[in-house]
């Protein structure tokens, strides 16, 4: 069974700003600094791009997880998609969009949909401890694009 849920966040910069932001993986992990968030790159490149994979490795419910994803879609400045290839759900793909709401105003969507090993018992912890980490990034995100 899968889940999805959404974050929207509306940041005073343009979708060009936001969408730099969301694809370098120093941000990426600066914003989970409290779960010991590394992300590696397959190319050694800090900015990602189509076909790039990233392993992601933190610390969560006390296991150190790892997970590599890829990025599957790319249009710049208006969405991307990444998808875990090795890791601990059974499905994930993480959908970035952002609309320009007018002169230097983005709406920011992170749309995560996810199956776990465990199904709906995993869902139930999964998907709120998920959805706080998308806002705690997401505020990063605005933070740095509002500065």
């Amino acid at each position: 069974m899968n889940s999805t849920l959404e974050v929207v966040t509306e940041i005073n910069a343009s979708p060009e700003v936001v969408f730099g932001l969301e694809l370098d993986m120093d941000v990426h992990a600066a914003s989970l600094r409290a779960s010991g968030e590394t992300a590696t790159t397959s190319t050694g490149r800090r900015q990602v791009a189509l076909g790039d994979e990233v392993t992601f490795r933190a610390r969560h419910f006390g296991v150190v997880w790892r997970m590599t994803s890829r990025i599957t879609v790319y249009e710049p400045p208006r969405r991307f998609v990444d998808e875990q290839v090795r890791g601990p759900f059974r499905v994930m793909r993480h959908e970035h969009l952002f609309a320009g709401l007018g002169p230097g105003r983005t709406r920011m969507t992170d749309r995560m949909t996810i199956a776990t090993p465990l199904g709906s018992a995993g869902l139930l912890v999964a998907v709120p401890y998920l959805r706080r980490l998308l806002r705690r990034r997401a505020a990063h995100i605005k933070r740095l694009a509002e500065a």
